[in-house]
């Protein structure tokens, strides 16, 4: 953990909270908000207007 000092007062952080898996719906397509389905694509590829792109 990490320390803050502020004016002379010590803060720490505290651990984040573990999020629950949301669907979210945008225009007919759908999105999952889970990071571990992310996880497994490290290097995302991206085409526009025919050139591909990876990152």
């Amino acid at each position: 953990m990490t320390a803050l000092l502020y004016r002379g007062h010590h803060y720490k952080a505290h651990a984040a909270s573990p999020k629950a898996c949301v669907e979210l719906t945008y225009r007919r397509e759908h999105y999952n908000t889970c990071r571990e389905a992310v996880a497994h694509n490290a290097h995302p590829s991206l085409t526009y207007r025919g050139v591909s792109y990876t990152k």
